[in-house]
């Protein structure tokens, strides 16, 4: 099994403390001050509880349903963002790469590569994020079985770059709403590597009526605890000061005020399945 300690990801601490990863900030770019005001909060609340934590935010939103929906606010300007937050809030940083084109100069401002859901069989992109040498989380895409992100790694592994991550974000089996089958978590895990269970965007409903997605933000608590509980190595969640400001999947965001409380009974919650898994071995 890999194990985060051998990513040798620049600035990630307390990954021997036996917590979960937490991968979290605003689903995109939207200002430097957003950005630092999530990624400064959340690194104090993520060294109290000694959880390794990764700021997270978009670049671009390359997916959207309607052509008028905020995009983001130009990538160098986006990355220069993200490098700042690396680099003075001394915090890895993960972003989406989403052409071919673009990986290397992403590679060079962040510490891990993430691929969007809808992107996982990009076997180009794969092969490219792959190259980067960068630890590369890769999203589960909705329309894949669990166990078909074997071929995903493949495509990353036959370059020797074994520093991956597994996400899974729901499965949808009708036009608007995702389900998770936490029997996922163990088939993934029995792939090899770690598992990051997206809890907000699980709990997205997309392509409404209106062209802008839903959500169900009151199941987070229930459903972080349930994938931890199922065995995820990491959660995964959207942040935001405000959701219902946020210029992109604000519906399904935790707020930045109710982020202290819940990451408390996470972490109290691993530490008990912790000593479960101590006392039955």
């Amino acid at each position: 099994m890999h194990t985060l300690n051998s990513y040798n990801i620049p600035n990630l601490e307390n990954t021997g403390s036996g917590q979960f990863l937490l991968i979290a900030g605003p689903c995109v770019v939207e200002s430097e001050n957003l950005c630092m005001e999530v990624a400064g909060k959340l690194k104090d609340l993520t060294q109290k509880l000694d959880i390794p934590y990764i700021f997270k935010a978009s670049v671009r939103k390359a997916n959207r349903s309607r052509a008028d929906a905020f995009r983001g606010i130009g990538n160098s300007q986006a990355l220069d963002i993200l490098s700042k937050i690396k680099n003075e809030l001394n915090i890895p940083v993960i972003t989406d790469v989403h052409e071919v084109q673009e990986v290397t100069s992403v590679a060079e401002k962040v510490d891990l590569l993430q691929i969007p859901a809808f992107l996982c069989r990009q076997t180009d992109l794969l092969e490219a994020a792959a190259q980067s040498n960068l630890p590369v989380n890769i999203k589960k895409g909705q329309f894949l079985a669990p166990e078909s992100m074997q071929f995903a790694i493949e495509k990353i592994t036959r370059f020797e770059n074994h520093k991956i991550l597994l996400t899974e974000r729901g499965s949808s089996f009708g036009h608007h709403d995702l389900v998770v089958d936490f029997r996922g978590f163990p088939i993934m895990k029995n792939l090899g590597y770690p598992v990051i269970y997206d809890v907000t965007h699980s709990l997205q409903q997309p392509n409404q009526k209106n062209g802008i997605s839903g959500g169900l933000p009151g199941y987070i608590e229930t459903m972080a605890k349930a994938g931890l509980a199922a065995g995820a190595d990491g959660l995964f969640m959207e942040i935001h000061p405000d959701p219902s400001q946020a210029l992109s999947d604000g519906a399904n965001m935790l707020s930045l005020s109710l982020a202290g409380s819940l990451l408390e009974k996470l972490s109290k919650l691993r530490q008990t399945l912790n000593e479960i898994d101590t006392s039955e071995r």
